[in-house]
């Protein structure tokens, strides 16, 4: 069967997907929102919301909801065996957002949710798995399947927010540029007994960096980096583990028994080689996966999807004019995410005693300088 008629099919209903369809339902256009997932994901990775992105929020206004809801980091520092090395202040990265917001996706997500409700309750499609697509030259044609029923939804555009594994961007064959790191990661969520307060910390230490973040809810979440293997050979990857690597690194004490998350992960990145491909255009995860480390991910598609909405009536007007600055822009923006998740991974690898002394002194040095601070604070906050 044939849905009602649409102007625009947003494959992917997660925060990506859903602040694209707010931003063109504000704009008086039709909008389909399909998803997969029959109801909301309660596990998952990304808590940090960059500056640019809270203000790209305000344009759906849920920006404000965001902050009541999670906890603003307004300082990072640095340390080693208890001793402070650097500090780093986001007050001056923006006017409007001073910090790094720290809200779990899962959140983030019921906030977009509701405001689409808002907008129109019947534009996000549940149960949805996209099987196909078909571009005539005047139209897109998605095949879909909900509960073992065929569903096909035609539209004069569609946008692809589905994701790492995009099934919009196979069935486009769209090649990735594939890059994979050795690098690896435990992460856990427990409750804070840190004193660190709304401070994000980096433990620089020989075997490795261990991040902290905190939560909402009195929370904080460990990033410990492991070792080529990932655990030691005889130990197991839970909570008690990762508590006490956490000590053995930075000397502070976790209680394994108050964990509510943990989640290994690799890294790797993937960048489309293209984002547009005839009336289909790719946009979040589905254009470009980026190291979860710098919390860079779920920013940059909602920057997406703002650079793409003021096209979108233009393009329904027949007008394509923007799109390949569109698509070169947002591809440099994606390139830069990727080298800068890079040098984020590089500073915490694992060094010898002698090597790390002195990296960690030039660092010390470098952010004494107010010009180095705050430049390192305005990439760090994707500015």
């Amino acid at each position: 069967m044939t849905d009602a008629a649409t102007d625009v099919v947003i494959i992917g209903g997660g925060p990506v997907g859903l602040f694209m369809a707010a931003l063109l339902l504000q704009r008086g256009l039709r909008v389909a929102v399909l998803e997969q997932r029959t109801g909301p994901e309660p596990h998952s990775r990304a808590i940090g919301i960059h500056p640019p992105a809270l203000d790209a929020l305000r344009h759906v206004g849920v920006d404000q909801e965001l902050v009541r809801r999670g906890v603003p980091i307004r300082r990072g520092i640095a340390l080693n065996r208890g001793t402070m090395l650097a500090e780093m202040s986001f007050a001056r990265v923006s006017e409007l957002f001073p910090f790094v917001l720290s809200l779990p996706q899962g959140r983030t997500e019921a906030v977009l949710e509701g405001r689409l409700q808002e907008l129109d309750p019947d534009a996000l499609r549940r149960g949805m798995r996209v099987e196909g697509l078909h571009d005539d030259g005047r139209q897109v044609t998605v095949q879909a399947c909900l509960g073992g029923r065929s569903v096909r939804f035609a539209a004069p555009l569609v946008i692809a927010a589905d994701g790492v594994r995009s099934a919009a961007r196979a069935a486009l064959g769209v090649p990735l540029r594939r890059r994979d790191y050795p690098d690896r990661y435990l992460m856990g969520d427990f409750a804070d007994g840190t004193g660190l307060g709304p401070d994000a910390a980096l433990f620089l230490a020989s075997g490795g960096i261990v991040e902290s973040f905190p939560l909402p809810g009195k929370l904080r979440r460990w990033v410990v980096r492991l070792g080529p293997a990932g655990a030691p050979a005889g130990s197991s990857a839970d909570a008690a583990w990762l508590a006490r690597e956490v000590r053995r690194r930075t000397g502070v004490g976790v209680d394994p028994g108050s964990n509510s998350m943990l989640s290994g992960f690799g890294v790797r990145s993937r960048l489309a080689r293209r984002l547009v491909v005839g009336r289909c255009i790719l946009i979040g995860d589905a254009a470009h996966e980026i190291s979860p480390i710098g919390g860079q991910g779920m920013s940059l598609g909602w920057l997406d999807a703002l650079a793409l909405a003021p096209l979108v009536p233009e393009l329904m007007a027949g007008n394509r004019n923007g799109l390949p600055a569109f698509e070169r822009q947002r591809m440099r923006q994606a390139a830069r995410a990727a080298r800068q998740s890079e040098i984020n991974m590089a500073l915490g690898r694992p060094l010898r005693e002698g090597p790390l002394t002195a990296r960690n002194s030039v660092l010390a040095a470098a952010a004494a300088v107010p010009a180095v601070n705050s430049f390192v604070a305005r990439r760090f906050t994707m500015q």
